[in-house]
């Protein structure tokens, strides 16, 4: 075949891994592409769409140390994310390229710390959450959430008032009553992402409490505005979720393992590990983790 002079396409290599497995299974796949600084925001976003990836997430090494992450689903790009951050500094300890102990992230909308653990675990600190309850939400109500999943409000769980909780990103938190309503969640997409853009949110984290020894909460989440129909592990979400679990459910932790992923099509099986720092008896700071688990590692093309 004759060499195409024309053709200007690049190969970035992308690697992927399971973000927060539940010990070696399950997790959320996150693309991870290393020494992206030579990459436009259009040649991300065209390499996260062929991905096909929840996010994708692009590092380079940042100017005051650390390292700068962009992150982007397959349709636009998104101010921070938890399970490519967690597969990111994965990666780069992986390669030797940090080691034990703290770093920073640096994202759109500022500077994060980053924790590697002598495990390998990855913990990202987020900020204090900020809530507004469903007398502040403005053009949407309860009920039309509800509807949404296909729930009544008898599948609420009355110690929990539903609650939109932002700790890094806007998600609406619902908690049910049982294992079996989270099960039976039939998501309408197109009515999630009209209220999503009502509300500017992120997504929709529905949750259990307590579906096992050990574990504070089980959940679903849903973020059609983005692109993901199911997500398996968000850490942002549980990260906002450990927060209501502490100031509004009364659970005072300072620590909850959050599992993600069991009641998708296939399963997924995911823990989130969320620590609190609490002032005055309020959430003042948020650390969210686990594990990062690498899965491949495959040639992207995009127009350079």
């Amino acid at each position: 075949m004759a060499l195409d002079e024309t053709d200007t396409r690049s190969c970035v290599t992308l690697h992927v891994l399971s973000a927060f497995a539940d010990g070696t299974d399950g997790g959320n796949p996150a693309g991870v592409v290393l020494d992206a600084e030579h990459l436009s925001e259009t040649q991300m976003q065209a390499i996260a769409t062929e991905a096909t990836l929840s996010e994708t997430a692009f590092a380079s090494p940042a100017p005051d140390g650390g390292f700068r992450l962009d992150f982007f689903t397959p349709n636009r790009r998104i101010a921070d994310c938890g399970h490519a951050t967690v597969a990111a500094f994965a990666l780069l300890h992986e390669f030797g390229r940090v080691g034990v102990g703290e770093t920073t992230k640096e994202i759109v909308d500022g500077r994060r710390t980053v924790t590697i653990a002598p495990d390998g675990a990855i913990f990202m600190g987020m900020r204090a959450p900020r809530y507004e309850t469903v007398d502040e939400w403005i053009g949407v109500g309860p009920d039309e959430v509800l509807a949404a999943l296909a729930l009544g409000r008898d599948q609420l769980d009355p110690r929990v008032v539903p609650v939109l909780a932002d700790a890094g990103g806007p998600f609406v938190t619902l908690a049910l009553r049982s294992r079996d309503d989270l099960a039976a969640i039939v998501p309408d997409q197109a009515e999630l992402l009209r209220i999503s853009d009502i509300l500017d949110l992120t997504g929709f984290y529905a949750y259990v409490l307590d579906p096992a020894p050990g574990r504070a909460a089980a959940a679903r989440m849903f973020a059609p505005r983005y692109g993901i129909p199911e997500e398996s592990a968000t850490g942002m979400a549980a990260g906002a979720l450990g927060a209501v679990l502490h100031d509004f459910a009364g659970r005072k932790g300072p620590v909850f393992l959050i599992e993600q992923g069991r009641d998708m099509t296939p399963p997924s099986p995911s823990v989130l590990e969320v620590h609190l720092a609490v002032t005055d008896g309020r959430v003042s700071g948020i650390t969210a983790g686990g594990r990062g688990v690498l899965r491949a590692a495959r040639c992207i093309q995009f127009q350079s």
